[in-house]
């Protein structure tokens, strides 16, 4: 295999935001455009332009999410990609991404996930203005409406537009100057730019484009869907079916959780969570169904939060995923191969925990045992087979 060259290049690419004007219901760079998140497009741009190391900054508790959209978007790059979690604020969660840089990066460069579209060639732009000895560089468009100035309903006098423009990202800089600007800062700026002029460097301009936009609203959003031929509207989107099977061993330490219950007297389930088979074959159940990859793709062994993890956890986050990329639930039936335990007096039970958790979707629940044929009738461990309907949003 061959070994990359260490990039001189650093990009941080700022996806911490929570979307609150978006109105999605959950963080921006995760909602769907099309097949994709806000953040996989974002980055799809970035793998696309001159080879750099990736530093993703997200919200807490969604790196696993990040490290998967950035590994498919990366290809053979894989290993230049880092996540890190922000902060509160822009400038905290910059910051974050600023402290995971290698020390051979050079040349730094800010950019927003929400600006999903901007093409590679306004990252080489701004490349070249940093190697051709700007302190920082960042693309821009002229400002093409009249401006007016206003004091409450009354407009007071018209701004000479010729002397606007509107920033947009990358954002880039000399490393050393931006880690100076941001050791230095004392005040909270809208963007680097303005945070590195305030330390008395010159930003230089280059020519920005039209589609590095900001998703900020939902029409930006619709725009962006448009954009990428997301929503046609002679191919309508039809539910689709998948199926997922899980097996656990019994010899994990406590008592065995089961269908999202707890079973005292039980022989506990071994894995890395619970081990309950039921409700991680629901998972992967619902996840192929939506082409969403499976239960290792979102709750893999690198992410420490789902070690002993009871099925809520699982679902909701199975349903939250859904619902980002456009698609919701419509019903899901799991089957138990077991000898142990005895699921006939606690299966409406179980349906109901199970059917809460993803957000009232049906589920239904039924059990066997296998004749003492295989592992399951030698009771050594569980088996359970899901099949789940999704429908678009």
């Amino acid at each position: 295999m061959s070994i990359l060259p260490v990039p001189r290049v650093g990009i941080v690419v700022v996806a911490a935001g929570s979307g609150t004007r978006l109105g999605a219901g959950g963080p921006k760079a995760f909602v769907g455009i099309g097949r994709h998140s806000i953040l996989r497009h974002a980055l799809d741009g970035v793998f696309a332009a001159p080879a750099a190391q990736v530093v993703i900054v997200v919200p807490e508790g969604r790196d696993g999410d990040a490290r998967t959209e950035a590994l498919q978007a990366a290809g053979d790059r894989a290993d230049l990609v880092t996540v890190v979690t922000g902060g509160a604020t822009r400038q905290q969660s910059v910051a974050a991404g600023l402290a995971a840089l290698w020390g051979d990066v050079e040349v730094v460069l800010v950019h927003d996930a929400a600006r999903a579209l901007t093409p590679p060639e306004v990252f080489s732009r701004v490349i070249a203005a940093i190697d051709a000895g700007a302190a920082g560089a960042i693309p821009v468009l002229p400002v093409i409406d009249t401006i007016k100035r206003v004091t409450g309903d009354e407009i007071v006098g018209v701004v000479d537009r010729s002397e606007l423009a509107a920033a947009q990202t990358p954002q880039g800089f000399r490393r050393d100057v931006l880690d100076a600007a941001y050791a230095a800062a004392s005040d909270d700026f809208t963007d680097d730019a303005a945070l590195v002029a305030e330390a008395g460097h010159t930003v230089s301009a280059v020519p920005g484009h039209p589609l590095s936009f900001k998703i900020t609203t939902a029409a930006d959003l619709d725009r962006a869907r448009q954009l990428v031929g997301a929503a046609p509207v002679a191919t309508p989107v039809l539910p689709r079916v998948g199926i997922g099977t899980d097996v656990h061993a019994f010899g994990g330490d406590g008592v065995l959780w089961l269908a999202g219950l707890e079973w005292p007297g039980e022989r506990a389930l071994s894995g890395h969570s619970d081990g309950d088979a039921v409700a991680h074959a629901i998972v992967d159940a619902l996840l192929a169904a939506a082409g969403l990859g499976d239960i290792g793709t979102h709750f893999g062994t690198d992410q420490p939060q789902y070690a002993g993890a009871h099925a809520e956890a699982f679902l909701a986050r199975t349903a939250e995923i859904l619902r980002e990329e456009g698609w919701r639930a419509g019903n899901v039936s799991v089957q138990v191969q077991a000898n142990r335990p005895r699921f006939a007096a606690r299966r409406v039970e179980a349906e109901r925990v199970l059917s809460d958790a993803l957000g009232g979707v049906p589920v239904s629940v039924s059990a066997t045992t296998t004749d003492g044929l295989g592992f399951a009738g030698r009771t050594e461990g569980v088996s359970a087979s899901a099949v789940a309907l999704v429908v678009p949003v």
